[in-house]
């Protein structure tokens, strides 16, 4: 386990996020609940010591699993509800350990169920979630089972069980919800967790209905491996993803890149030319973006392309692309069926998006752009031809005295000098 939580931690130092942190502390836990259970055959007060903070450490342990798969981790009800649940567990292993008598049992197990209860309930009006009312009815659920079984003669074992069982049977209904794919990572971790949960119902029944079945004790162990492995091939999924993803997108912007904006044209024309329609090519160039970066900074130039990206994302449709094709040059693909009259609508939108002055951390910058249409298959019958025309219907649009539409032949004067600004850039 050791060297399953060395591996780990190796795969999650290079995708460092809030749920790989979660888990390679719950691992660590693990880790050291394995040692403390090395300690439990020793006299007292080394063995009960050992034997408690092995079960502490396990509870917490699965705890940690379940926060990692909570969505609105940094929501201050949700850290309050860690805070309580680590806390009322702490509290009733304690006591349970310890041999309280059963009026202190009773009222630790009430509390573990209300405390949860409490935090639910008092902002379920501001913030309302599928894994929080999961949570809330295992926890009230637990609190009534162990209020029926603790107080028996062989109460303590059975309620110890029924903790891990609801700890990591929530920790496997998290993770389901997180990860609801169909990747070999996600389902070997899933049904890992089941089985984890599981230990704690069939070990305590196998002892108690077949006790001639003998099975190694390392054997209730295997989930924690089966877990240990599938989280490890959770993170490479997400790396590899993550690469793919960096691979085709634009790194400051996440629009897609050059290749991506490609292979997607490519896709958009073969449907055009399949279905008899027209595809609409949209190059955006920015004028006197270089003055930007050299009057105000690189980094207001970053936090400006990112705005412009923003509002041209926001402006087309889902099924068409925006992407970044250059420093300051942004390309836009509508997909058939269009028009030119339509694809002159969107150019004009996109410029008007330009017309106010984009507020970048406190300073208004105003900004233009000059913009080039080409029209599939009136314009041109084939990707590279059609992006040359584009191209070029942009410069010339960017020689003239100021930006304006280039959109071919069926160019009408009304729209010669839609979203023109002036010659040069205002910053204010």
């Amino acid at each position: 386990m050791g060297l399953l939580a060395g591996a780990f931690a190796s795969v999650a130092r290079q995708n460092q996020t809030p749920v790989s942190a979660n888990w390679l502390t719950g691992w660590l836990l693990i880790v050291f609940h394995f040692f403390a259970f090395m300690c439990a055959p020793l006299p007292a007060p080394l063995g009960p010591l050992g034997s408690f903070l092995g079960v502490v450490t396990l509870v917490c342990a699965g705890i940690l699993f379940m926060r990692a798969s909570v969505p609105y981790r940094s929501e201050k009800s949700s850290i309050w509800m860690l805070v309580v649940l680590l806390g009322t567990y702490t509290l009733y292993i304690s006591v349970l350990m310890a041999g309280a008598p059963p009026w202190v049992l009773n009222a630790c197990a009430i509390l573990l169920g209300a405390a949860p209860l409490a935090i639910g309930l008092s902002n379920v009006r501001r913030f309302r979630h599928f894994l929080r009312l999961v949570a809330m009815v295992l926890q009230c659920g637990l609190a009534v089972l162990l209020l029926a079984v603790q107080n028996r003669p062989d109460g303590g074992d059975t309620a110890l069980n029924a903790i891990l069982f609801t700890i990591y049977l929530g920790a496997a209904i998290h993770f389901w919800y997180l990860y609801r794919r169909t990747s070999a990572g996600a389902i070997i971790t899933i049904v890992g967790f089941f089985l984890w949960a599981n230990v704690f119902t069939v070990e305590p029944a196998l002892v108690a209905w077949f006790p001639q079945v003998h099975l190694e004790s390392e054997v209730w162990n295997l989930p924690k491996y089966v877990v240990a492995v599938g989280m490890i091939l959770v993170l490479l999924e997400d790396q590899i993803a993550h690469n793919r993803h960096l691979a085709l997108h634009d790194a400051l912007t996440g629009l897609p890149n050059r290749r991506l904006f490609q292979d997607r044209l490519s896709s958009a024309l073969e449907r055009a030319r399949r279905s008899g329609t027209q595809t609409a090519l949209l190059l955006l160039d920015l004028d006197h973006f270089k003055q930007v970066n050299d009057t105000m900074g690189h980094h207001v130039g970053d936090l400006l392309l990112q705005e412009v990206a923003r509002l041209f994302s926001g402006r087309v449709r889902r099924s068409d692309t925006v992407a970044r094709t250059g420093g300051d040059e942004f390309t836009v693909v509508l997909e058939g069926p269009t028009t030119r009259q339509e694809a002159k609508q969107v150019g004009r939108s996109l410029l008007n998006l330009l017309e106010q002055p984009l507020s970048l951390e406190g300073r208004q910058v105003r900004v233009a752009a000059s913009l080039g249409i080409a029209l599939f298959p009136d314009d041109a019958d084939d990707m590279e031809s059609l992006c040359i025309k584009a191209d070029l219907r942009m410069y010339d649009n960017k020689r003239a005295l100021g930006p304006h539409i280039a959109h071919g032949p069926l160019s009408e004067p009304s729209l010669a000098h839609a979203g023109r600004h002036e010659s040069e850039t205002a910053l204010l």
